[in-house]
């Protein structure tokens, strides 16, 4: 089968049973068509036109090693620093194809699959591990294009570190009954982003300090299993309309809750479960982090690119260029975008062979730049706003320009080099990226893209190399060592 199309993309999903919850109704009929969903939907398909495309295929498409067809080359499992940047440039054009939008388009989930398949060893021969149905997911998504959504995160209940819990349900999605069927999973998780939207969703329990062995598991399930549902948040569609939602209306990624009502997961479908160690190292040792944080890494340097092109045109737009502030603040987002572009390369450069022959991309300048752009995304989407200033906010709409009082628009909204309705496309572009609902769900999505700040700030602390540096200044000094 290999790599699909967008058609196919659709067909697939419309295809489904999902059982799926928005405004307190359950969806029913072809979910292509539902208002909150088609835009990301069509997106989304336009994604996998992507890979069949004469221009862009040869870089964004391999052979399969099992059947010779031609499969995304985000599954692949790069040997090579070569097959490093094959990767690279293959996710700049899903990137550049969205603005960089999209935190998850195809290649972010499938590049998760192919890590967790390239460190599968971790955990062979482990207590309740099965590194072959990782292997075998990874294979069939592989062979299928499957879509995947994921959720990581347990519910909000009581962030306090000594709080635990007490409820007769069960309230973080938790093992209640293992049989010869599978495992039994009851409770909820959060934040998946496109739940219900995909044809998987991928399960785990990432690393924590209070698991007991009843949340110790990781598995994948299809996204219409008994018992699965997703309640999704309030759609940030603004409208149909491209002119007046010229982002929301294209690539508003849907999030849910996700609840598991006595969900059974299959034994073949079970990658671990009631191991606590394995709970907490698997994706730290592993080389998850690696991989997708350099996707998304990738990602946010083509989103910069798209965000320093919208402020230059705004201020071209309304002849503020010339204004050395304005230059002084055009240049921090250039400052960002090659910080971060640097950053990226040197995980390429320093790239090293792990210990089952896969070229991971060196940690720490992707960790570096994972605890740079949540910083540096809020103020330059502050940047623009301050380039745009009130012209941000008193904009007419589409239907406007289609009525007797365009004259008035064309005299009083044009710009210094451009139509009134040009001019309007470009603030109200900056507007939806920056102050409308599906805005500032972006800034708040990147803050936390890669996880609590803290944490990542002690993450990239505890591992950088600190040692030669103190004796350096220890040498330098003459310390004597007690």
């Amino acid at each position: 089968m290999g790599a699909i199309n967008g058609e196919e993309f659709i067909n697939r999903l419309n295809q489904m049973n999902t059982e799926i919850w928005f405004n307190g109704e359950r969806l029913k009929g072809k979910i292509s068509e539902h208002p909150a969903f088609k835009g990301i939907i069509r997106t989304k398909a336009s994604l996998y036109d992507l890979q069949h495309h004469p221009k862009f295929k040869d870089e964004m498409i391999f052979r399969s090693p099992e059947t010779g067809d031609p499969i995304s080359l985000s599954y692949l499992q790069p040997k090579t620093k070569e097959d490093l940047r094959k990767r690279r440039r293959m996710i700049e054009h899903w990137a550049r194809h969205t603005g960089g939008m999209m935190g998850r388009t195809p290649d972010y989930l499938n590049t998760v699959m192919m890590s967790l398949a390239s460190s599968a060893s971790l955990i062979k021969e482990k207590e309740n591990c099965f590194p072959d149905n990782i292997e075998s997911l990874y294979q069939r998504a592989r062979e299928q294009d499957l879509s995947f959504t994921h959720t990581f995160i347990t519910p909000q209940v009581n962030r306090s570190q000594s709080y635990m819990y007490d409820s007769e349900e069960p309230i973080a999605a938790r093992i209640i009954d293992i049989n010869e069927k599978g495992i039994v999973i009851k409770g909820a998780r959060l934040l998946a982003t496109q739940g219900g939207l995909t044809d998987e969703v991928l399960v785990i329990s990432g690393p924590g300090l209070y698991f007991d062995q009843d949340e110790a598991f990781a598995f994948s399930i299809p996204s219409d299993t008994k018992g699965l549902k997703f309640i999704c948040r309030e759609s940030f569609v603004g409208g149909d309309s491209h002119f007046n939602h010229p982002l929301s209306s294209r690539y508003e990624e849907m999030d849910s809750i996700v609840v598991f009502d006595n969900v059974i997961v299959p034994w073949n479908r079970v990658f671990f479960y009631h191991n606590i160690e394995v709970s907490n190292e698997f994706l730290v040792k592993s080389s998850f982090h690696s991989f997708t944080v350099h996707q998304a890494v990738t990602r946010q340097v083509i989103k910069t690119e798209f965000l320093l092109g919208l402020a230059e045109l705004l201020a071209e737009t309304i002849n503020v260029v010339e204004y050395q502030h304005i230059q002084e603040k055009l240049s921090e987002i250039i400052i960002g975008l090659e910080t971060m572009k640097a950053l990226l390369e040197k995980s390429e450069n320093d790239a090293q062979l792990d210990e089952w022959g896969y070229m991971r991309p060196n940690i720490i300048p992707l960790r570096v730049a994972s605890n740079v752009f949540p910083r540096i995304y809020p103020r330059f989407c502050e940047i623009i706003q301050l380039i745009g200033a009130s012209g941000m906010v008193t904009l007419p709409a589409e239907k406007d320009f289609y009525s007797e009082i365009r004259p008035d628009l064309d005299l009083y909204l044009q710009g210094s080099c451009m139509k009134a309705e040009d001019r309007v496309k470009i603030f109200r572009l900056a507007w939806d990226l920056t102050m409308s609902s599906f805005g500032t769900r972006q800034t708040q999505y990147e803050r936390f893209f890669f996880g609590d700040p803290i944490r990542l700030a002690n993450g990239l602390y505890q591992s950088y190399p600190k040692t030669k540096l103190v004796k350096a200044v220890s040498d330098f000094l003459n310390l004597k060592a007690e």
